[in-house]
């Protein structure tokens, strides 16, 4: 089984083991509400069963981490067969130590009371197990189709930014050669970049370099009407980001807040980290009145194909918002601190 398809989730992060003892916890509620003979719930039984079904749990999802890599080579039904066999042997075991501590007397254990707990906690494991499989069918569903969305975004070269490119390199070409030549270069990398899909994450450096290239294209054609502020902060050119999230977001404010203008305006471009977080503000002024409407729809839905890959990427810690304050509209990206170095997902 690939590695990347594994759908036992791991059982030694924090998050994980937390959902196993709440859901294990509202299981024995719901026992000790259906025990009680007197009044809604019964304390002493739901004190004794939570402590014994928090010890299982625990240790059996101890075990599950520990052979976590050993089981990802076999297949899904191998791997519920030892898992289960592993929980079943873990209830065995506190289930004569629980009898042996709270029996008053040395009886032999009941055939009945061992029965009954083995059998609740294998059906309780294959639900569990069919839950972490079903999510990690529904994850992989996810990533493809954010893998599908991702490959057209890249693919997305904006036309008019093309033609004019084009115009404006034809036109250097005759007076300024050297300049032509820089943005066809430029240019160029654009388009290599928008055809390189493997990488799901890149460097912040090398998205900031080819912003760089996008904005010297534009420069050559606006001219003195765009200004470019860069606020950086150095240290996170490791930062791991999709590739072409922060392109977008500039081209989007070159043809919302500066071509609409005949004075042009200032785009900048912020990178600040706050403890575990990485934040990109991409500023320019705000969209004039009566601009076309149809380009606020293609910056909303531009905004909304990279939310989605980041909601894919990120699991929800990344947050993608738009603001206006003082004439200046503000897309801010919220990234959680991660070198590329450090990160397992590229590739």
């Amino acid at each position: 089984m690939p590695g990347n398809d594994f759908f036992v989730p791991d059982l030694c992060r924090v998050r994980a083991v937390f959902l196993l003892v709440m859901t294990s916890e509202l299981i024995v509620l719901l026992m000790s509400i259906l025990h009680a003979t007197h009044g809604w719930i019964d304390w002493h039984y739901f004190g004794l069963v939570s402590l014994f079904v928090q010890w299982t749990v625990l240790t059996s999802s101890a075990l599950i981490c520990s052979l976590r890599r050993w089981l990802r080579h076999f297949r899904t039904p191998q791997v519920v067969l030892v898992i289960t066999a592993v929980v079943l042997l873990d209830v065995a075991a506190f289930t004569f130590a629980a009898d042996s501590i709270l029996s008053a007397e040395t009886l032999p254990l009941p055939s009945h009371l061992l029965g009954r707990n083995l059998l609740a906690a294998m059906i309780i494991t294959l639900m569990v197990l069919r839950y972490f499989y079903l999510q990690n069918q529904w994850q992989q569903q996810k990533q493809a189709e954010m893998q599908s969305r991702m490959a057209a975004l890249q693919a997305r070269i904006h036309p008019h930014f093309l033609f004019n490119s084009m115009n404006t390199i034809a036109s250097l070409i005759a007076s300024r050669p050297t300049q032509a030549e820089d943005a066809v270069l430029d240019l160029s990398e654009l388009f290599r970049a928008s055809l390189r899909t493997q990488d799901r994450l890149i460097p912040l450096g090398e998205e900031l370099a080819l912003s760089r290239r996008y904005l010297a294209i534009e420069g050559l054609r606006l001219g003195d009407r765009l200004a470019v502020d860069w606020d950086l902060d150095e240290d996170l050119a490791q930062q791991a980001i999709p590739p072409l999230t922060l392109q977008p977001l500039v081209e989007n404010a070159i043809y919302h807040g500066i071509q609409p203008r005949p004075e042009g305006g200032t785009v900048r471009i912020h990178t600040y980290r706050k403890r575990h977080s990485v934040y990109i503000e991409v500023q320019n002024p705000e969209r004039p009145t009566d601009s076309d409407q149809a380009r606020h729809h293609g910056n909303q839905i531009a905004l909304a194909n990279i939310r989605a890959r980041l909601d894919a990427l990120f699991d929800g810690q990344a947050v993608l918002k738009h603001s206006v304050h003082d004439g200046r509209y503000t897309v801010t990206l919220r990234l959680p601190w991660r070198t590329i170095a450090n990160d397992t997902t590229q590739g």
